[in-house]
């Protein structure tokens, strides 16, 4: 793949704040509230400076845990905006499972690890990591990724293009023109309705193309149910160079 992606913005420090979305009531508002991250790593070391990295940045760390089931069992039904996760746990868990496993409790997933085994690291994207970031990277740029993924975006780097590329089994789904345009807006976060009268297309036309875009997905084994695996499928294929700061996953709702 040609495209390239831009590393993660920087985080302000102690005023570190995700926005909260209120749907709930009928309305969309912001809230301020710290960013609450869980720290699953089978190395305490790791554990413990992770979190006072966290907690020097302003994040509220919920839980630390050696393995997703002992993170899932001691959750109690508290709420994580990201869970801070290690590709490789000493217990025999999968990369799919421990992702999914995360995401069940409704987290977002940023994998942290060597991320010296390409498959694996693919595999975590794959599963709906929202990215990954090297152990060797600087603490200001794990906590940058980290309010990267707390703010609902998707983690662009290189270790997520290298993965891609040098994975030569990463299926893309056949996409025809006319899909790939529909895609392309709408995953740039035009709503469906916009991207049809752009195209010049009845609406019930390009929801039609959406679906088949999902359908072909799923066939090669990475589906898109939400606007942000869209949007993920979108730049990992290359129909999207990259992500823009004005982008909205919800649009929608679609």
């Amino acid at each position: 793949m040609a495209n390239r992606f831009q590393g993660p913005g920087s985080a302000s420090t102690r005023e570190a704040t995700v926005a909260t979305d209120t749907t709930t009531t009928g309305t969309t508002g912001l809230a301020t509230r710290p960013v609450r991250v869980a720290i699953v790593d089978d190395h305490e070391s790791v554990r413990l400076g992770i979190q006072a990295a966290c907690q020097n940045e302003g994040f509220e760390v919920v839980l630390t845990a050696a393995s997703v089931s002992e993170y899932i069992e001691n959750l109690g039904g508290r709420e994580v905006d990201v869970v801070v996760l290690d590709l490789s746990l000493g217990d025999g868990s999968t990369v799919t499972a421990n992702v999914k496993g995360v995401q069940g409790t409704g987290s977002a997933v940023l994998v942290h690890s060597i991320a010296d085994r390409v498959a694996n690291v693919r595999e975590a994207l794959a599963a709906g990591a929202a990215g990954v970031i090297p152990k060797s990277s600087a603490t200001k740029t794990v906590m940058a990724a980290v309010a990267t993924v707390a703010r609902g975006d998707v983690l662009n780097n290189l270790e997520w293009a290298s993965a891609i590329d040098a994975d030569r089994d990463f299926a893309k789904a056949q996409l025809g023109r006319r899909e790939r345009e529909i895609l392309h807006l709408y995953a740039s976060g035009l709503p469906l309705k916009l991207a049809a009268q752009q195209l010049g297309i009845g609406y019930s036309t390009a929801r039609e193309y959406l679906d088949r875009i999902r359908v072909k997905y799923v066939e090669v084994g990475r589906p898109a149910p939400t606007k942000v695996d869209l949007l993920r499928r979108a730049v990992e294929d290359g129909i999207l160079p990259g992500l823009d700061s004005g982008i909205d996953p919800d649009g929608d709702g679609r």
